[in-house]
């Protein structure tokens, strides 16, 4: 008789039902499968019977054991083989180690021959189920050598409720890039600042004691504690950017940091401060119309400079002389008066009111390394100067619960399995440029110039033969508030096949159409939408965009940068570049030295604050020991 061979079983119970039932459970019941059209009811005498099946229960034992013996070392040897390979994949990563969320997973392996099988019942990680699966591409589980550091190394404060916000602590399982690690001068300046906002903040005696000064009118010495309020206005990218710049002033000049919360800020972002809120409480504010103050505002600092209420050069000789409160009018329009903010007799005549508000849409830190007084703190804080707002952005920015699952569902959905995830963030700002030809081929040009993705072939050419093991997965994340370029995209890579045999997906998840200024969807989307860019392995970014500075910062990714078309019938040559650093761009900074009282190169007075790229007037940081001009 010729004896059935029994099947491998991979998975748990129900994947083994759907196969043929495996042998060893069949020795087990006493029912080993005869031949086909064998009797049902054996003619051979009972006894004879009994030492037949004795006889060949014997034999079926010795078989295992040696199918056993045989088959264990080849085991061991291919589990072995797949560690080693997968750390060697790793390290030959142009980058860090991918690092997906960490669902585990329990498989049976069995092994079986032509008489046994043998079930190691082997817990098998998912990452390494997919390497012991030849032809496997499925990327979404990849090798993670250590568990995620939630508290990014030690930047974030631990003990924090994490059902309330689940994005700050699982934040880190989703990242693929590299963590910067923060200085530990970093580490402990914000320890202190908490303790800071949680005895001066709001619902302390101090702070009620300080809202009666300021209802009063009046300023006092050496106050007990001192605050800036930051003004939440424009769009979403400008809101953050102003706020990390609020912060780290409020950091360097031991201020209490309080943001304004319109437009659904304590809707976006969980508190960052552990005991205590950084948002306003509007409701017993003095300053009711705050929101309201300009350019023109009579108690901006530029305007009480120009009617000589105050005197850098000549500090007021007591604390009576001084305002109640300064507004900082730091917005794009702001005049040379106002830019005096950025230097050290200022800053010095500034430290000594107890309230000041500020009022900007931009990135203002590299204009406070340019502050001689804060030099040597910003040098100890930040030893990789390309890295600031990347730190600012992680310790303050954490999703809302409601923010966070629309980020990590859509992530799941389409971004989880793909092996690279390339982000392209696009952004119109002259109305020729939504729906133009010129721009898309701007796009197409700078993704395959850059090998960012692979080119497409003719219609009448196949693609290549798909390599072993599967093709590679590349996922395309779009952002833009419209669908145009995202559907040409990806009917580009329906339509054709790629020159290399990859597979490429494109997602766009929302296409709002316009920017919609304090609509909570808008913003909840346009919140997600960041995110998702920051946890893409790639990023193309349009220049000037407040939207792809957030996004890169948080990512800790140094994007190649779409030019921004100037003309209507070709698109720029080259396309894109490659920028000098992630940090953001300052749009409008001052051009003033402040020791000369006369106008200056504020791009080569420091080796690490230079022009940048996109806003060739603006300034950003760079890291001085990597970026040469």
């Amino acid at each position: 008789m010729q004896q059935r061979k029994a099947k491998v079983v991979w998975g748990g119970a129900e994947s083994a039902a759907a196969q043929e039932i495996p042998a060893m459970a069949m020795a087990r019941n006493g029912s080993w499968p005869e031949a086909e059209g064998a009797p049902e009811h054996s003619p051979v005498p009972r006894k004879k019977r009994l030492a037949l099946d004795e006889k060949r229960w014997n034999t079926v034992v010795n078989v295992m054991l040696i199918a056993f013996v045989m088959a264990v070392p080849p085991v061991i040897v291919a589990l072995r083989w797949g560690r080693h390979r997968a750390i060697g994949l790793d390290r030959g990563r142009q980058g860090p180690a991918a690092a997906s969320p960490p669902f585990g997973r329990t498989s049976n392996i069995c092994l079986s021959g032509n008489v046994g099988v043998i079930n190691l019942n082997y817990e098998v990680k998912p990452d390494k189920l997919r390497l012991l699966r030849a032809g496997s591409g499925d990327g979404s589980f990849p090798y993670a050598r250590s568990p995620p550091d939630k508290l990014l190394g030690g930047l974030l404060p631990d003990g924090l409720d994490e059902r309330s916000c689940r994005s700050r602590y699982e934040s880190s399982m989703y990242s693929r890039n590299p963590a910067r690690r923060p200085s530990p001068q970093l580490i402990g300046k914000l320890r202190r600042h908490e303790e800071l906002q949680r005895r001066c903040g709001p619902n302390t005696d101090a702070y009620s004691r300080a809202v009666q000064q300021l209802r009063a009118g009046k300023s006092v010495d050496s106050p007990e504690c001192k605050y800036v309020v930051s003004i939440s206005h424009r769009g979403l990218g400008n809101r953050i950017l102003a706020a990390a710049s609020a912060f780290l002033y409020a950091v360097l000049t031991d201020r209490v940091l309080l943001v304004d919360p319109s437009n659904e800020m304590d809707e976006l972002f969980c508190e960052p401060f552990p005991g205590t809120t950084w948002l306003l409480p509007r409701r017993d504010f003095p300053l009711a119309s705050y929101t309201n103050f300009s350019i023109d505002t009579a108690e901006s600092y530029g305007n009480m400079l120009k009617n000589k209420v105050l005197n850098a050069d000549v500090p007021p000789a007591t604390a009576t002389q001084l305002p109640a409160f300064v507004y900082l009018h730091l917005d794009h329009d702001y005049g040379d008066e106002d830019k005096m903010f950025f230097c050290d007799d200022d800053q010095r005549l500034l430290s000594n009111v107890q309230w000041l508000v500020m009022r900007t849409d931009m990135y203002t830190v590299p204009g406070l390394f340019l502050v001689t007084a804060f030099q040597e703190e910003l040098d100890m804080l930040f030893p990789e100067r390309d890295a600031v707002f990347h730190f600012l952005a992680r310790y303050l920015f954490h999703p809302t619960n409601h923010v966070w699952g629309l980020v990590t569902r859509y992530y799941r959905a389409y971004l989880a399995r793909a092996e690279l995830r390339l982000g392209v963030q696009v952004r119109n700002f002259d109305p020729w440029t939504q729906q133009s030809p010129v721009v898309l081929r701007q796009i197409t040009s700078c993704l395959w110039k850059e090998k960012l993705l692979p080119e497409v072939l003719d219609t009448e050419k196949h693609a290549m033969p798909m390599m072993p093991g599967g093709s590679r997965t590349t996922a395309v994340l779009v952002t833009s508030l419209r669908s145009w370029y995202y559907e040409r995209i990806k009917g580009l890579y329906w339509d054709h096949a790629t020159a290399t045999g990859e597979d490429v997906s494109v997602h766009q998840p929302s296409h709002e159409e316009q920017q919609q200024y304090g609509k909570k969807s808008h913003d909840d989307r346009a919140w997600a939408e960041m995110y998702l860019l920051s946890l893409c392995d790639v990023l193309v970014t349009s220049g000037w965009s407040t939207f792809g500075y957030v996004a890169q910062g948080l990512g800790g990714m140094t994007p190649w940068v779409l030019h921004k078309p100037t003309n209507v019938t070709s698109p720029p040559d080259p396309p894109c570049f490659r920028d000098m650093s992630m940090e953001p761009c300052f749009h409008a900074p001052h051009v003033y030295d402040c020791k000369l009282k006369r106008g200056a190169d504020t791009g080569k007075m420091l080796p690490h604050v230079r022009y940048c790229e996109d806003v060739s007037w603006g300034l950003k940081l760079v890291d001085a020991k990597l970026y040469k001009a």
